[in-house]
């Protein structure tokens, strides 16, 4: 199953980047489609400026890559019509999303693989309206999608092995760690571990065993810092998983386990401390400190991905 023509549905960040990321294969084209106006070619070269200043993407490739990126707001053109795989990178809502699909299964072929970029809405009810089910997967690419590597792909109760093998092949071929989720489960793979982590930094700060920074200096400055080369089932395997067995019966029943947001977290959203987006939240931010974070995590990226 060959695919060389891909439609992105959805124009804003996330959609622009997997477009460039779906250029890596010199026989692959892109179409982005959007119902608003979208200056597609000026977003990713924003998004890969950092990329071309360091010499990992030449000009002339970057402007051969998007060359091959086309913008469109008709869903009757040519790029709709000649799909060979979609990616659909719109607002997390089950509803618009599967608005979506219904609108794409009328447009495009009926072999045209369908995957949605949600990070939390089960695939399998986004696409249980759909005639050709057995097309459809999960494809949760992670911010930002063109640093990144990793792909989660999900199955949905119906994706066929078939749908499931050409996608791993394509992801793998353009550069993504593409991972496979066996079981539709809420978060998947990547959110459930990371939500699991975030319930305990919160249950920390909450009962006033260490502040926001603290928790943060001491995520970064151990487990954090080794992650990247000793993940935890490497890590078990290391240190025994006697040892393991024995620290578990120990700690487990001293953890948070609870199974909604915490009232911290709740009183934040009520009085609207919400992080970059007001200005406040586990710390207090400004533009500037705003814009030095996201540049940071880039350049952090790059050093780990390319040691530029």
């Amino acid at each position: 199953m060959a695919i060389k023509n891909v439609l992105i549905y959805g124009g804003g960040l996330m959609g622009k980047n997997i477009g460039f990321n779906c250029t890596a294969l010199k026989d692959v084209c892109v179409t982005i489609f959007d119902i608003n106006p979208v200056d597609v070619h000026a977003g990713i070269k924003e998004s890969t400026k950092q990329l071309v200043e360091k010499g990992i993407v030449g000009e002339e490739e970057l402007a051969e890559r998007l060359s091959r990126i086309s913008f469109t707001q008709d869903l009757d053109s040519e790029g709709v019509k000649n799909a060979d795989m979609v990616i659909e990178a719109i607002f997390e809502n089950l509803d618009a999303k599967r608005e979506v699909f219904g609108k794409l299964e009328e447009k495009c072929r009926p072999d045209c693989i369908f995957t949605t970029n949600t990070s939390v809405i089960s695939p399998t009810e986004i696409s249980s309206e759909l005639k050709y089910r057995e097309r459809f997967c999960g494809t949760h690419f992670w911010n930002p999608a063109h640093l990144i590597p990793l792909v989660e792909i999900v199955r949905t109760d119906a994706s066929s092995d078939e749908v499931i093998n050409a996608v791993y092949e394509f992801l793998t071929a353009i550069g993504k760690k593409a991972c496979i989720c066996n079981k539709d489960v809420p978060g998947f793979i990547g959110n459930r571990l990371q939500y699991a982590l975030y319930r305990e930094a919160i249950y920390i700060i909450e009962n006033g065993i260490a502040d926001a920074q603290t928790v943060d200096i001491a995520i970064k400055n151990s487990f954090g810092l080794r992650l990247p080369q000793l993940a935890p089932m490497e890590n078990m395997d290391l240190i025994g998983n006697d040892l393991v067995w024995n620290i578990s019966d120990y700690i487990l029943q001293h953890l948070a386990d609870n199974h909604e947001p915490s009232a911290l977290l709740t009183k934040m959203r009520d009085e609207n401390k919400l992080g970059f987006k007001t200005g406040e939240g586990w710390m207090k931010w400004d533009d500037e400190s705003i814009k030095k974070c996201r540049e940071d995590l880039n350049t952090y990226l790059i050093k780990m991905l390319y040691d530029k």
